[in-house]
């Protein structure tokens, strides 16, 4: 599982002295634990005779939901270093990047512009899609193809070039 693959290279990365890298891991592993615990006070909320330990056991993330949570956090970075490099602060700009760095290694591979634009065309016949008001039908059909293997601005700006194009 994904999450004890991510404790694992905390330790790892705390014995070999990468203190970026057991930074940025335990921000994720924080970042997870926090959506395990909003997901359990979820469940206890619906379901108040349930006992402690079922609770803990349905409120652990499944990979999808981990991969989520990753993205999420690349997005994160990705903002920043627009924010730093704006701002004049190269270096702080270059330490988000190098987070993001590591984060990706636990995200499925990334799909290339070439093979979004072809599977947004092929979302956009399926939809009938015509013009940009369109755009939300095309996302819902795309979204699951893609899930954590995209960056949803690229995907946006291609759906957006795709139905302008048209």
């Amino acid at each position: 599982m994904l999450k004890e693959k991510i404790q694992e290279d905390i330790k790892t990365a705390m014995r070999s002295g990468e203190q970026l890298a057991v930074s940025t891991l335990r921000m994720l592993a924080a970042s997870i634990t926090s959506k395990e615990k909003e997901k359990r006070y979820k469940a206890s909320k619906q379901s108040p005779e349930i006992n402690e330990e079922q609770l803990v056991k349905e409120s652990q993330l499944a990979d999808e939901e981990i991969i989520e949570t990753i993205s999420s956090e690349v997005k994160k970075r990705r903002d920043s270093v627009t924010a730093y490099e704006k701002g004049n602060r190269p270096e702080l700009a270059q330490k988000e990047k190098d987070e993001i760095i590591i984060l990706q290694k636990y995200l499925p591979e990334q799909l290339s512009e070439e093979d979004i634009r072809k599977i947004a065309s092929q979302a956009i016949s399926k939809t009938g899609a015509k013009e940009m008001k369109d755009m939300g039908k095309v996302m819902a059909e795309l979204s699951p193809q893609i899930k954590g293997k995209a960056d949803g601005s690229i995907v946006s700006k291609i759906i957006k070039e795709l139905l302008s194009a048209k």
